[in-house]
This record gives C-alpha cells, sequence and structure tokens, in this order.
C-alpha cells in the first residue's frame, strides 16, 4: 500500500496556482527566504530550520561563487504522517524543483512527523 499524498501532489500541481503567486515567491531576494515560504505554505510545519551550508562545499561541485546552492533541512509537520521516508523526501524535492532548476545543487532533508520529532529529542 502507498503512502497517502497531500491534496496538491495528488492533482499533480504545485502549492502556488496563480502566476502571482509564483512571482511573489521567486522576486523573493534570497533563496533560504523562497524556501522558507514554500516549505511553510505546503507543509504547514510546527518546526523548521534551514542553514545555507553552502561556504563548507566552496569549490566542489554544484558550489556557486555567491552561494546558497547547499542547505540542511530540517522539517517536522504533520503532513509527513503515513508517508515513508521516500515520499516524504520526493514531496519535498516536488515542490523545490524550480530552485533546483535555478541553481540548488544539494539538500540534506530532516523530514519528521511531531511524534518522530518528540522521540528524537
Amino acid at each position: 500500500m502507498s503512502a497517502p499524498r497531500s491534496n496538491w501532489l495528488a492533482r499533480g500541481a504545485g502549492p502556488f496556482g496563480s502566476q502571482a503567486e509564483r512571482e511573489h515567491i521567486w522576486g523573493m531576494t534570497s533563496r533560504a527566504a523562497r524556501l522558507e515560504d514554500v516549505l511553510r505554505r505546503t507543509f504547514t510545519p510546527v518546526l523548521m530550520r534551514i542553514v545555507d551550508d553552502s561556504a563548507h562545499h566552496a569549490g566542489h561541485a554544484g558550489a556557486q561563487p555567491g552561494g546558497e546552492t547547499h542547505y540542511s533541512v530540517l522539517l517536522v509537520a504533520p503532513a509527513f504522517r503515513g508517508m515513508n521516508r521516500l515520499a516524504r523526501s520526493r514531496a519535498v524535492h516536488a515542490v523545490l524543483a524550480g530552485e533546483f532548476s535555478g541553481g540548488l545543487h544539494a539538500l540534506a532533508l530532516t523530514l519528521r512527523t511531531p511524534e518522530e520529532q518528540d522521540t528524537a529529542t
């Protein structure tokens, strides 16, 4: 049995239906701000931490002089209930596809339900 998918993913659409919403997101200045906005709107997390790790990858594949290419993300959301690790990762990558095509190179993801977060800390 496959894990349940959120409504936006089941419809095959992203979380931002209108052109105005997409332009708002892409008009933000930092990639971290865009990541936060998209993830917050899509998954309604109870805890989110986004860290730009780009400086640690300078000179490596995918690194750019301005940074904003490598991130660590901790996302704790009820939306992940009933989803396995792979389904959670795919859901996050699906909503961030535009960022990957725009220069995002790598994400280190920690994706948990609130219950999993309680036992992890």
